[in-house]
């Protein structure tokens, strides 16, 4: 077996025990004719094909088959008859011994103590197994002890008791059955190919029994072609590059979105990513290494070299989650590649770590630090991840062509140029214009919230050394200051509309918070101040408001400021106030893009600035764009529409669903540069009392409005 064979995956329900049951079929039926007196020799069984190559004879030695595929079979079949030649051993089946053996071993004294002793020799992974199962050594967990166990139990069964079929048989007749089954029995179809075949191509395609082959058994299989005809020490290859990828833990499968993968397979597309700076699709993970590498297979130093590379920059991916919470590096992988599931970035995240890249520590951790940025606050502010895959690859692009030792800078730079609401970064402005008053609980996912919730905890903590240093307990759980059931204690005579701004008030990230599980049942809906609670019995502790339980129970420092702020009520403007304040500390943890590197959008067409160049959206401009706009953008166009001139804020907007327009009008300036050039935009936009209005004149309002009727 060639090294760049996969190590031996077989099993005892999917192939084994199947295996068995079929020769114990054909010895039933063979035993069948014998008591007949028939010899139609129609009791078989068909094990498939095998692939391999041939090598020339060489007197005085064996003739050596280097198989592409059936490696699995046919290592199978040489521990099941080593199984079954120590079982008839066992029963004084001498003759049968002998006759299995051969099968088995090349007896020539000249062979002793090589591998050549063996009719079938593995690839190096599974070597030691092999050997010390062939020649009775001491057993271990190995799947080859497994499997040689599993045989030797069911060739003693055979032997012993025939099963329900063969009971009538004497032993030796079992016997008899059983080794003539095996020794002429079982057919496979063998191809072997002519030095015109494409012996990758058959490798690819064929597949064993029930296992099918990772991408990375086809890559391992080229790679290792290539390096024989360049000469190369493929063994030497297998010891130190590519042996550890045969180990469970990368052939293990994990979810990857709504697949299962292996974690070879899942390293090969990112670091194939990282390398082409392109899109890899899984299904094509070998082509596009086979496309990548080429040209770095062409020389056998160069091709170690390469090969080298791939095993560092694997051994960095597989010590990601060992990486310290505390540094850029773990921080990043704990909180953007587990929490917020956006493993699309873990090709950046590997170019930046990778010793082949070498990136500066302050360079790298410039750059984690805006790609953690970019994505916490974007699903702050519940923006799409729909195109993160396609911006990676651009973002790759802008780091390979940029000097090391600006990686990080330039990263940020780029990240902060973005426009498309699918890749704006938002600035401190706009997450704190929307976080003030946005529902987060209950639209983005509570573990990511507790995320956020315990960031800013421990941010409090570090501003004071007079804090104990603590690591918060991974269970804790989001409780809502003022209750969503806030009609049980703390109704306070609201009409209808203030009702339901409360409803979804009590759902901003200001009324959060953090608490143990224990803690959360007993606050529950219970009212804020102990003279509130009088008379109240449910949940124990009668009598006590929530933040007198807050106050006994709960160290965060996160809770203090709330128990300190406010003694005796807990109301609205208070939840308005501190999800400002909880997103200035948001953005102080996460500091914003660059806004000099932004483009900006430029006022145009209001009645404050612009006015007199109406004439330039003419009716058939207006067409043009009302068909181009869809979505949140033409959404958006149409409220400002209704209203012109009048302005609206973000709050208006989210009041009506459109929970981002500052992220459809960045899409909206991308969108008219890009399609529209020379026209000014068709919004204006002003601050007014720390807040951003946008607003369209009237005129355009007309012609917009007679565009989307059509």
């Amino acid at each position: 077996m060639p090294p760049y064979q996969r190590p031996y995956v077989w099993n005892e329900e999917n192939q084994w025990a199947p295996l068995w049951s079929d020769i114990e079929r054909v010895a039933c039926e063979l035993l069948e004719e014998k008591s007949e007196q028939r010899s139609d020799g129609g009791a078989r069984h068909f094990l498939g094909a095998v692939v391999y190559e041939s090598g020339s004879a060489v007197t005085g030695d064996v003739t050596r088959h280097t198989v592409i595929d059936g490696q699995q079979r046919m290592t199978t079949l040489q521990i099941l008859i080593r199984a079954v030649s120590q079982a008839m051993r066992e029963f004084d089946q001498a003759e049968m011994v002998e006759m299995l053996d051969e099968l088995i071993m090349n007896s020539s004294r000249r062979f002793l103590g090589k591998p050549t002793r063996f009719k079938l020799y593995p690839s190096h992974s599974d070597r030691g197994a092999f050997e010390r199962v062939m020649t009775g050594g001491n057993p271990s967990d190995h799947r080859l002890d497994l499997a040689f166990r599993f045989f030797s139990v069911a060739a003693r069964d055979w032997l012993s008791t025939g099963g329900e079929s063969a009971q009538s048989a004497s032993l030796d007749q079992r016997a008899n059955a059983l080794g003539a089954t095996i020794q002429d029995r079982l057919s496979l179809v063998s191809i072997d190919l002519s030095g015109n075949d494409d012996a990758q191509l058959i490798f690819e395609t064929l597949n064993d029994r029930g296992t099918p082959l990772l991408k990375a058994d086809l890559v391992k299989n080229w790679v290792f072609r290539e390096g024989a005809q360049l000469n190369a020490d493929v063994d030497d290859w297998a010891v130190r590059l590519s042996d550890e990828f045969d180990q469970p833990w990368w052939r293990e499968e994990v979810q990857q979105g709504r697949l299962m993968r292996s974690r070879i397979d899942i390293f090969l597309q990112y670091w194939l990513t990282m390398k082409s700076c392109a899109e890899v699709r899984s299904d094509d993970t070998f082509r596009a290494f086979v496309r990548q590498s080429k040209p770095f297979m062409a020389d056998r130093d160069f091709a170690t070299s390469y090969l080298e590379s791939l095993r560092s920059d694997a051994d960095i991916f597989r010590r990601f989650a060992e990486l310290g919470s505390d540094t850029p590096e773990g921080s990043f992988y704990r909180r953007v590649i587990e929490r917020l599931e956006l493993s699309v970035t873990t090709p950046i995240f590997l170019w930046l770590l990778s010793e082949t890249t070498k990136v500066p520590a302050d360079q790298r951790s410039l750059g984690l630090a805006a790609l953690e940025s970019w994505s916490v606050r974007r699903m702050l502010m519940r923006m799409t991840t729909k195109d993160v895959n396609k911006f990676a690859v651009v973002l790759l692009r802008a780091l390979a062509k940029a000097p090391v030792n600006q990686a990080g800078s330039v990263l940020r730079r780029v990240l902060s140029e973005q426009t498309a609401v699918s890749r704006v970064w938002p600035t401190d402005a706009e997450l704190q214009d929307d976080l003030s008053d946005a529902k987060v609980y209950g639209n983005i996912r509570q573990d990511r919230l507790r995320l956020v919730l315990g960031t800013v905890e421990q941010s409090l903590r570090d501003e004071s050394a007079m804090h104990e240093s603590i690591t918060l307990p991974e269970r804790l759980q989001i409780e809502h200051v003022m209750p969503q059931g806030w009609r049980a204690y703390w109704d306070e005579g609201l009409d209808p509309e203030a009702a339901v701004k409360r409803d979804r008030r009590v759902h901003s990230i200001g009324n959060l918070t953090l608490v143990t599980q224990a803690l959360n049942g007993s606050l529950s809906n219970r009212p804020w101040s102990d003279a509130m609670a009088q008379g109240l019995d449910k949940g124990g502790h009668p009598g006590e408001g929530k933040r007198t339980l807050l106050n006994q129970f709960s160290l965060l420092v996160l809770n203090k400021e709330l128990l300190d702020d406010h003694p005796d009520r807990w109301t609205e403007d208070d939840i308005r106030a501190r999800s400002l304040a909880m997103a200035k500390r948001i953005c102080s943890i996460w500091p914003g893009p660059d806004l000099e590197a932004r483009p900006s959008i430029t006022p145009a067409l209001s009645g404050r600035e612009g006015r007199g160049r109406d004439d330039l959206w003419d009716a058939s401009s207006v067409q043009a764009l009302a068909d181009d706009c869809s979505g949140a953008i033409g959404a958006v166009l149409d409220q400002l529409a209704a209203i012109a001139p009048e302005g609206w804020s973000t709050v208006e907007f989210q009041s009506v669903g459109i929970a981002s327009p500052h992220s459809a009008l960045g899409g909206l300036s991308a969108k008219l540069a890009a399609k529209f050039p020379g026209l000014p935009n068709v919004v204006a936009f002003e601050k007014r009392s720390g807040q951003w209005f946008w607003s369209v004149s009237t005129d355009f309002a007309k012609r917009w409005a007679a565009a989307r009727s059509r």
